[in-house]
């Protein structure tokens, strides 16, 4: 009687200590890209100075561009800058413009020495920044730094 009840048992100990052994995946084994053929990593679009122009509400040449003010580390990056002196190449809101002309930009731009475009949008955001500082324009987002007469960064 012992050895038959022992005999019925043998496949429920064979099933639970050899059959129901799991092997640890890493969680990265179960992850599933929905979007890899969209996903381009490594290729940011630089506009080129047609679409910069087109883009813009004022475009300006100026060398007298400084960086006044910059804030980092909490939220976007924000950076101030300066034109002492310019000429308007495009305008679609002002005709004149005073000098000193403050603009916001959200990236640090790579001034230049020569001659370079500021390609400007009407200012999105920022209340309160604009209002202390009378800001009305931003830099055109993902718009490079173009020298005058070339086409190169």
């Amino acid at each position: 009687m012992f050895t038959s009840r022992f005999a019925y048992c043998i496949p429920v100990f064979l099933m639970l200590f050899i059959g129901c052994e799991k092997k640890y995946q890493s969680p990265n084994y179960y992850k599933k890209d929905l979007f890899e053929d969209e996903r381009q990593e490594g290729k940011a679009y630089i506009m080129n100075k047609e679409e910069c122009i087109d883009g813009s509400d004022m475009v300006l040449v100026s060398s007298d561009i400084k960086l006044v003010d910059s804030s980092s580390g909490r939220g976007r990056p924000i950076f101030i800058y300066r034109l002492t002196s310019g000429e308007i190449e495009k305008t679609t809101r002002d005709s004149v413009v005073t000098y000193p002309f403050q603009f916001l930009s959200n990236q640090r731009l790579k001034l230049k020495k020569d001659s370079m475009y500021v390609f400007l949008k009407k200012l999105n955001g920022y209340r309160f920044i604009a209002e202390e500082k009378k800001l009305k324009y931003q830099w055109l987002k993902s718009a490079p730094v173009y020298t005058l007469g070339t086409e190169s960064k």
